[in-house]
């Protein structure tokens, strides 16, 4: 197990400009060190694992720091929420686990005094109930008795008259099923004659238990959607309940609603709007899912913005998580002077692998200037979308996909147990639904120097950031000076992120973009900037980044692409910003158009080499295939399951947006029937979609010439990286990476 985590509140900086680092340490110290990465793969076979040591930042005091999982709505204390004692609260609810125990889904309630109300699904399946208090030891639970069935809309209720201590429930089922008995009234005396006052806030979708170091930690967390929740200062009768259920709120029951929240407004903000004139208005926290289909979605929009009265819901989820609010145990100020890059705080506490931890960033170029003519592009948003998955201890079919068993390292081990630590957008929450917000606010255990990942191909662990590690690797083996920028620097930035540079390098598999991000590599290349594409399975997916929030981002997987889950139909808008989501392609904006090559095939086995088609034998390209032969495998070889072509690979389509100039150089050939065409290519299922039968079954490398003398080279394999080390660099697929990159480096304009 691991005795020490961390994480930054920054990705990138530039020189002078301070980055915080939270950690969380079981040890008495820990040291913290400055290192420049340059290597982060163990395997032996390759160049190695390589470090630089640039400056000691420091020995500090271990903590432990724990993070809070789980949503809610919360509220600040107010004089009408503190001086209810006679009351009703009513919401639609959609449940998604109503077996797994208490859930609060109004909560007027401090867990310490035990004082208070709360409308909750109540423990071991006896649907919904009120619980009040006015002390410790004095709680009681009033419930309907009557189970409710998950993913089916309720409108519930519960009031309270406190000169009567008599309290009503409604569990009002919106479906229709035929002999279903969730429907419950239920009336009954209580003891209670009188509800302790708190200072407590009012808590929606969990209930208040503490704060922790300026963090609001509840309990009894909702797995499931809220819709139009509402507060009244007096114990209603159902009619009355009928009214307040939605719409605006008139005549004398406007006089007794103390908050009437709307959820279908204010969507792209972390706000959350009270409609009643006590405007008691609140903030989510941890990011439950916002945008979502409510109890009166007709399915006659699909798109929040146009009817937000039918997307008046909330999902809330026990495991949802946006920052995990560690306080901070040392800030680092990049040096002034220090070279461009991707560097790491190195932590450790001890020996041994479990006593180390790193946090990597990237170092960009003094703001405004750029120190080298060539960039490459660190693919954060994608590290972010994969963060913490947990794909091979949770579904066997990552056994089936790579051909052979997974491997777990101590990271995974670690992040198997500690589930808080989050999930990434591959992962589904504990209610079944698929995560579709991801954070970097929080220790990314796979987005690590050494780490192993499950996937790369047989006999590799090379995957997202540690493949990217190996073309750092290549240019600083190759002795090219480069600087290093995210993308999130190019969503916040724009094409002036990059504008500076002659060419541009991507990672492996920059396969999530927002649309800043997509415009502004399109402007990049409209004016004359040259894109080397050193990856595959690139501008697949649209993200969003939040507009008031800093570190998080959103995938909504519709209709099409390759998916670990599926978004509910009217769910296909980001919630950050009310665009459609899913692939670029549906979109309108295919990979192709921006690369020449888009998603093809996937296989995660053995991976295969290219072989040079007739384009490549045209003098307009021969600077490209100087030094390989005519009849030479491209890429017979590598760390990446034995090939250069390989896990996921690109094709040219020109239906899909391939320049009708762009030369197809080479393809790869012979891959197992592991490799599979991937499904928005499928409009029926049919047999022969596996390498060995299916043309769609490639990886093309495309060149072709842009305006303003610029230029797009593919390679179109994630495996592409894992080949460039081969033979101490002197390799073909070396020759062919340093053929391009020095062209495209260059002054000189391109040529068709």
């Amino acid at each position: 197990m691991m005795k020490i985590t961390a994480y930054a509140d920054q990705v990138s900086a530039a020189p002078g400009e301070t980055i915080d680092f939270m950690v969380n340490c079981e040890a008495p110290t820990f040291k913290a060190d400055l290192v420049k990465l340059i290597c982060g793969d163990m395997n032996p076979d390759g160049p190695g694992y390589k470090e630089k040591n640039i400056k000691a930042i420091g020995k500090y005091k271990g903590r432990k720091q724990v993070i809070h999982a789980g949503s809610f709505v919360e509220v600040p204390t107010a004089e009408q929420l503190q001086s209810l004692q006679s009351f009703t609260f009513q919401a639609f609810i959609w449940p998604t686990t109503p077996d797994k125990g208490m859930q609060a889904i109004i909560s007027n309630w401090s867990d310490s005094g035990q004082a208070g109300a709360a409308l909750i699904i109540a423990p071991d399946s006896k649907g919904i109930g009120l619980c009040l208090g006015s002390g410790k030891g004095k709680a009681e639970l009033v419930t309907t008795g009557k189970a409710l069935l998950a993913h089916e809309w309720y409108f519930v209720a519960a009031s309270y008259d406190a000169k009567t201590k008599s309290v009503t429930l409604v569990q009002e089922p919106m479906h229709n099923h035929v002999g279903a008995k969730d429907a419950a009234k239920t009336k009954k005396k209580v003891k209670t004659a009188r509800i302790g006052k708190h200072a407590d806030p009012v808590i929606l979708g969990a209930y208040f238990k503490q704060n922790d170091k300026g963090r609001t930690v509840c309990g009894g967390h909702l797995n499931g959607k809220i819709d139009s929740p509402r507060i009244a200062n007096r114990s209603l009768d159902v009619a009355e309940m009928e009214a307040l259920k939605s719409g605006p709120i008139s005549g004398a029951l406007a006089n007794d609603v103390v908050a009437s929240w709307d959820f279908g407004a204010d969507v792209t903000s972390i706000h959350v709007t009270d409609t009643s004139p006590n405007m008691l208005d609140g903030e989510i926290v941890n990011m439950p899912v916002r945008g979502m289909t409510g109890w009166n979605w007709t399915g006659d929009e699909m798109c929040w913005r146009h009817a937000p009265e039918e997307y008046g819901a909330i999902h809330f989820h026990d495991d949802d998580l946006h920052d995990a609010g560690w306080q901070v145990d040392f800030s680092l100020t990049i040096p002034k002077g220090l070279q461009s890059g991707l560097y790491a705080a190195r932590l450790r506490c001890g020996k041994g692998e479990e006593n180390e931890d790193y946090v990597p960033f990237a170092v960009l170029p003094p703001r405004g200037t750029a120190t080298a003519k060539i960039c490459f592009l660190l693919p954060t948003g994608s590290y972010m979308a994969y963060a913490n998955e947990n794909m091979g201890f949770d579904v066997p079919m990552a056994q089936l996909l790579g051909g052979r068993l997974v491997e777990h390292n101590h990271q995974d081990i670690y992040r198997n147990a500690h589930r808080e630590y989050g999930s990434s957008c591959y992962d589904s929450h504990s209610d079944g639904s698929g995560v579709c917000y991801s954070s970097r606010l929080r220790p990314i255990l796979t987005m690590r120097p050494k780490y192993r990942s499950w996937v790369g191909g047989v006999g590799s662990t090379l995957w997202q950031f540690n493949a990217d590690t190996h073309i750092i690797d290549w240019l600083e083996a190759m002795g090219y000076d480069y600087d290093v920028v995210t993308d999130e620097d190019l969503h916040y930035e724009g094409v002036s992120a990059i504008d500076k540079y002659n060419v541009v390098l991507t990672g492996s598999h920059p396969e999530y973009h927002s649309k800043e991000m997509w415009d502004a590599m399109d402007t990049y290349q409209q004016r004359g900037g040259r894109l080397m594409y050193l990856g595959a399975n690139g501008w697949y997916w649209r993200i969003a980044y939040h507009s008031e929030t800093p570190g998080i981002m959103e995938v909504r997987r519709g209709e099409g692409g390759i998916r670990a889950w599926e978004a509910r139909t009217g769910e296909y808008y980001h919630s950050f910003t009310g665009e459609y989501g899913g692939l670029w392609r549906r979109n309108g904006k295919a990979p192709q158009k921006l690369l020449g090559t888009g998603f093809s095939a996937q296989g995660f086995d053995i991976s295969s080499y290219y072989r040079r088609k007739p384009d490549s034998f045209k003098k307009e390209v021969g600077w490209i295939m100087k030094g390989i032969g005519k009849d030479e495998k491209i890429g017979d070889f590598g760390l990446i399951g034995g090939g250069a072509a390989g896990l996921e690979i690109d094709r040219a389509d020109r239906l899909l947006g391939t320049p009708p100039g762009a030369y197809v150089l080479a393809s790869s050939e012979d891959h197992t029937d592991i490799y599979l065409v991937v499904c928005e290519e499928l409009l029926i299922n049919y047999p022969g979609l596996g390498g060995q039968e299916n043309d769609l079954v490639r990886a093309d490398i495309v060149y072709y010439p842009t305006q303003n003398g610029g230029g797009v080279f593919s390679t179109s394999s994630i495996a592409w990286s894992g080949s460039l080390s081969h033979n101490g660099y002197n390799n073909n697929v070396s020759q062919m990476t340093k053929n391009v990159l020095d062209r495209f480096a260059s002054n000189k304009p391109m040529e068709g």
